[in-house]
């Protein structure tokens, strides 16, 4: 038993979760619903991410926040926030060209016997709002990323402050030092988390299988297949820009590939987060960076559910026999980008998104009921193009910065 156990741990993650992830698939087909008995597992792998996520984000970025000036934080902030608006957008545009040569949705007819109950889209306003929280608690206990990362950059740079000035440097040096301590504790506990993680995905995997079942995918295949194909054509935009700013692929997938996998299962980019920041730490990538970039990323860059956006507006639009016109098309990419800003860290975001932008282009709500069939089917593969875009997002501004200090030590 003791070899068995030791030969489990020797063994690479990527292939544990390889392994969990076809189980899974097959026990769901198998089993069908009755594999719904496993749920609880699943459900324990993501109240254990779920757990490591407050304290990962706050002694991350607060020991971040100390490894660089606020000048250089402050730069990265502006690169980071303009990348992910403009992958947002370029999301929406890869979505709406794919959609637009496989035309899915033509030829269906809608039910208007469904209706669908949308959630309110609470604006971009009350999102910015939220950045500062009235309550450090209430910010924490109702898992207000933006908050948090908020709270983790202030008292991040006040423990800087009294680390330089010289009537607190002693206090400053030993409040570093208890931060510091308390996130490589997190980091050890995260070790351990890693090791349920494919026990986890093969009971999410084949619980979304059973339930799911092959008749909805076959009857809306058109649509996903559409819309798997957009995800690889950004997949390729992406490896395409790794190459173009002198970064392996091959290095970065070697991290990227496990909170993908899990982050492709679990459906949640917030809630794979602690294995996404653990990726950016095997990268080599900077703590004052990622601490920042990557909460942020799963909060407000959501380049799946921007093409997701994209590729349902366009099947709903051939569905009610009228295909959207270019005018029609640069609403879906103004009003898709904001709407993935707008609904930030909101439960069922994805379909508040495209409810968003179908109630500007006058589109049936009826065609949401029809989508939430193929909700888990269409999410996962939005999830991990998500996580996988704050990624290379995050490595692409390190690389940015790195030739900013090569260039100022040039001079």
């Amino acid at each position: 038993m003791k070899s068995l156990w030791r030969g489990y741990l020797n063994t690479s993650l990527i292939m544990k979760i390889t392994v969990a992830l076809v189980l899974g698939i097959a026990v769901g087909v198998i089993f069908g619903k009755d594999a719904s008995v496993l749920s609880p597992l699943g459900d324990i792998l993501i109240r254990l991410l779920k757990f490591l996520i407050i304290p990962l984000i706050l002694f991350t970025l607060m020991v971040g926040v100390n490894q660089t000036s606020v000048n250089k934080l402050g730069r990265m902030g502006g690169k980071t926030f303009l990348y992910y608006l403009f992958s947002s957008a370029l999301a929406i545009i890869v979505g709406i060209a794919v959609a637009s040569i496989f035309q899915p949705g033509t030829g269906m007819t809608l039910d208007t016997t469904e209706k669908f109950k949308v959630p309110e889209n609470p604006g971009v306003t009350s999102v910015l709002l939220n950045i500062i929280p009235d309550n450090i608690v209430t910010a924490f206990t109702d898992m207000n990323l933006l908050g948090i990362i908020f709270t983790a950059i202030v008292f991040g740079i006040a423990i800087s402050y009294l680390r330089s000035s010289a009537e607190y440097h002693e206090l400053g040096e030993h409040v570093y030092k208890v931060v510091n301590g308390l996130n490589e504790a997190t980091l050890s506990i995260m070790k351990v988390v890693l090791q349920y993680v494919p026990i986890g995905i093969f009971a999410i995997m084949a619980n979304t299988v059973g339930n799911q079942g092959l008749d909805t995918l076959v009857s809306l295949g058109n649509m996903i297949l559409v819309l798997y194909i957009a995800l690889f054509v950004q997949l390729a935009i992406y490896m395409i820009a790794l190459v173009g700013f002198k970064i392996s692929p091959g290095k970065f997938f070697a991290q990227a590939r496990t909170p993908m996998v899990t982050a492709f299962v679990t459906q949640s980019s917030s809630g794979t987060l602690p294995l996404t920041l653990n990726a950016a730490k095997n990268l080599g990538l900077p703590k004052s960076l990622y601490g920042f970039s990557l909460p942020l990323g799963s909060t407000i860059n959501m380049d799946g559910a921007a093409i997701r956006i994209a590729v349902s507006a366009v099947f709903a639009a051939n569905v009610v026999g009228n295909p959207l016109s270019l005018t029609d098309m640069m609403v879906v990419v103004l009003v898709g980008t904001l709407a993935s800003i707008g609904t930030a860290g909101v439960p069922g975001a994805g379909i508040i998104m495209i409810a968003t932008v179908f109630a500007q282009l006058g589109l049936p709500m009826e065609t949401v009921a029809l989508l939430t069939a193929i909700d888990a089917l269409v999410g996962m593969g939005c999830t991990a193009l998500n996580v996988t875009g704050d990624l290379v997002g995050t490595s692409i501004i390190d690389r940015t910065e790195k030739d900013v200090e090569d260039t100022s030590k040039a001079y």
